[in-house]
């Protein structure tokens, strides 16, 4: 009898496809494997050239695309908004006014302006964003939630970190969901409130207090040991938060000792003409230090930029911060790459959503703003590999949805995975023993390698 061909593997195969095969009896963690296997089959995961450190810079709110990296000149007027579109330094790229260095340098960095998903409120919005799953139950817009571990996290567990250093920092404090879900409390980032920009600034814990010198700091530190050796519990999944307090301590010890973090911190080692670029406010000096780190071998860093939620008087408040947020970033891209940093460091700059095309004004407001938008969003790539100059995908005329080449949060997070070194299409067993995707669909960003 003749041999018949194999079916072709569906465009996007899903556990439905598996279903229809006749896999559905697998156990959990070969079933996993065999849609790994599958995308591996597709050429869905290109790989990075070497792995790249990150400095995800999260603009916590939702920052609109129409008055950065998408406006839309051609618009009606309560569309395309008060801001002027400027020319870049790609043919036929427009950023918004008040993006002056970025346009100047956008060849130097890829915009992504087709990433839509259907999560509008902050509280879900940033744990997709964040984490590349969705919520699994309905979340407030407050909610901090973490029903997957973020790229943070996940960065720490699977590269090293530097000596003495944690291997995720979150500068200007944690976000909503930055933490490690299930990886455990050891994997949550070193979070760093205090303001770079601020005179005498030092890392809290970072050296003893004053009073305790140096044998009974010592002291105290073995005293500890000592009762640490007493009997635990013996669930593992239990005495998960005691082990995480005690790793806490471990690497506070170990960031007080170390020289490698003295030198991390030491922000006023820096020429002034460095930090002058970077911008003498609390986000430039985050920036720089968020140079430091990854230059010091971190493998991932968070900037926790917050404020980005107009509701109302959008173009008055974004006429005030986009010109120093535009140095900032422009900076940190240039020095990166006058130091030999970039083709290892990604930059990348979003939030959890974009902003409505049409203009709105609040009940007792009389200046319009845009409300939350998950149908459209702007992400700044630079570095990392990625190409220059670059615009993948578009949204419509109006700036209300993905048209062209349209991507989920899935495949943006499975690209910053890949170009970590991390493979996307990895599974997990969470402490209850259920395997779990780190990413659902392990398909990155092609025009990104």
């Amino acid at each position: 009898m003749t041999p018949q061909p194999s079916p072709p593997i569906p465009a996007r195969f899903s556990r439905r496809h598996g279903l229809s095969l006749g896999v559905g009896g697998l156990a959990g963690g070969s079933f996993l494997e065999l849609v790994r296997l599958v995308n591996l089959a597709r050429g869905a995961e290109p790989s990075a050239r070497r792995p790249c450190n990150c400095i995800l810079i999260w603009m916590d709110g939702g920052p609109t695309h129409l008055e950065m990296f998408d406006p839309k000149p051609e618009a009606p007027a309560e569309i395309r908004g008060e801001f002027a579109p400027i020319a870049t330094s790609v043919p036929g790229v427009q950023f918004s006014e008040h993006l002056p260095r970025l346009a100047s340098i956008a060849h130097k960095f890829a915009v992504v302006r087709s990433v839509c998903h259907n999560q509008g409120n902050h509280g879900a919005g940033n744990h997709y964003m964040m984490t590349g799953a969705p919520p699994r139950i309905p979340v407030g817009c407050g909610a901090f939630v973490s029903f997957h571990p973020s790229m943070g996290s996940v960065a720490w567990h699977e590269r090293p970190a530097p000596h003495g250093l944690p291997g995720y920092f979150a500068l200007g404090g944690m976000t909503r969901s930055g933490g490690p879900n299930f990886l455990g409390a050891r994997y949550a980032p070193f979070a760093v409130d205090a303001d770079p920009s601020a005179a005498g600034f030092r890392i809290r814990d970072l050296a003893p207090p004053a009073s305790v010198e140096g044998a009974r700091f010592a002291g105290r530190r073995d005293l500890r040991a000592l009762t640490d050796r007493l009997p635990r519990f013996a669930d593992a999944a239990a005495v998960d938060p005691v082990r995480g307090l005690d790793e806490h301590y471990a690497r506070g010890y170990d960031l007080v000792t170390s020289p490698e973090a003295q030198r991390a911190f030491d922000i006023a080692a820096e020429p002034d003409a460095v930090r002058d670029a970077y911008g003498r406010d609390a986000f430039g000096q985050r920036a720089l230090l968020a140079r430091r780190l990854v230059e010091a071998g971190v493998p991932f860093v968070t900037i926790n930029d917050g404020g980005w939620d107009h509701h109302s008087a959008i173009f008055d408040a974004l006429s005030k911060r986009l010109p120093s947020w535009d140095r900032t970033v422009a900076a940190l891209i240039e020095d990166l790459e006058s130091r030999g940093l970039l083709e290892t460091t990604m930059v990348l700059a979003l939030g959890e959503f974009g902003r409505t095309p049409a203009l709105s004004t609040l009940p007792g407001q009389t200046k319009a703003g845009r409300d939350h938008w998950s149908g459209a969003m702007s992400i700044l790539f630079a570095g990392g590999g990625a190409p220059g100059g670059l615009v993948v995908g578009a949204t419509d005329r109006l700036g209300h949805s993905a048209r062209d080449r349209v991507l989920s949060p899935e495949n943006f997070v499975a690209t910053v995975y890949t170009k970590l070194g991390i493979d996307p299409g990895k599974t997990f067993l969470t402490p209850a023993g259920r395997p779990t995707f780190l990413v659902s669909d392990p398909t990155p960003i092609r025009e990104l390698f």
